[in-house]
């Protein structure tokens, strides 16, 4: 039997009041709400009635195998999808961000969108664990209840199709997050990377207990607090196979970072996608819905 670790921090509870308070619905229920209060432009969509739980990570196995995941729990036990569960919007432009890989490691960790209640796991490639060449430099995950629909063709962004996966979030602040961990951010730039013909978008945001993140609120605040930070992000996406003999990652919109409200349009859209797919308006083909 696989080894089971619990690891429960103050740094993994979400504290804010969510949606409504109730008893968790799962998205699969068909029974998605609307964000509370007045909206502008387009809505956000969320699962309600997680309230302040005390999340924690659950590890089963052993680091650095085949067999290894990391599972979010509610206080009672109960196993929470960190792409479905984790509610995306906290209001005042903030977010949730669900931590895969901790900045300055290597372990290419990801949430594993086929299988139930996908916990985060090594991705492998012909049956071996991959890593990348070098560190990352930020910590890096996921935006929960977001999905980059491969069926459409984004017409700002070369035509390119979504890659079937949640949105990707840099998240550039001083600490070192733990795999697994829900942190609350604020969206800050965006850019369009294409990766073998597909749209892989990049969210640079900033985790809110960050001591500088009441100083950076658009892409130009962080080039002037984080010099040269969003040209090491594009660079280091855009080089990162090339050791492993593949060609190098391209990005659109002018090979540049779009700013803040272009961001909020990508995490805005792509969480319309991920409504329509739990709902099953979308094929969803081998992704888990639970």
């Amino acid at each position: 039997m696989a080894a089971a670790r619990v690891m429960v921090s103050a740094s993994n509870t979400v504290t804010a009041s969510l949606l409504s308070k109730g008893p968790l619905r799962r998205p699969n229920s068909f029974s998605l709400c609307f964000r509370n209060g007045p909206v502008q432009k387009r809505r956000l969509f969320t699962c309600s009635a997680i309230y302040n739980p005390q999340l924690q990570t659950k590890e089963e196995g052993q680091p650095e195998t085949l067999d290894y995941r990391v599972f979010l729990e509610d206080n009672s036990g109960k196993k929470l999808s960190p792409w479905h569960d984790i509610p995306l919007h906290l209001g005042d432009g903030v977010f949730n961000f669900v931590v895969e890989i901790p900045k300055e490691s290597s372990a290419k960790m990801e949430v594993a969108t086929d299988e139930q209640h996908t916990p985060i796991k090594q991705d492998t490639k012909k049956g071996k664990l991959r890593y990348y060449p070098y560190n990352i430099h930020w910590n890096y995950g996921l935006l929960p209840q977001t999905w980059e629909d491969p069926s459409f063709a984004n017409s700002e962004v070369e035509g390119a199709f979504g890659d079937n996966d949640p949105v990707d979030v840099v998240e550039i602040g001083k600490s070192r997050g733990k795999i697994g961990q829900v942190l609350k951010v604020k969206p800050l730039a965006a850019l369009a990377m294409i990766d073998e013909g597909e749209l892989d978008w990049k969210i640079v945001a900033i985790s809110l207990d960050d001591p500088r993140a009441s100083l950076v609120n658009d892409v130009d605040d962080v080039e002037k607090h984080f010099p040269g930070t969003l040209t090491a992000i594009r660079d280091w996406f855009r080089d990162y196979k090339i050791p492993d003999g593949k060609p190098a990652n391209r990005f659109a919109l002018g090979n540049k970072p779009a700013n803040k409200d272009y961001a909020l349009k990508v995490i805005t859209e792509t969480n319309e996608s991920w409504a329509k797919l739990v709902k099953r308006s979308i094929p969803a083909g081998e992704l888990s819905l639970v």
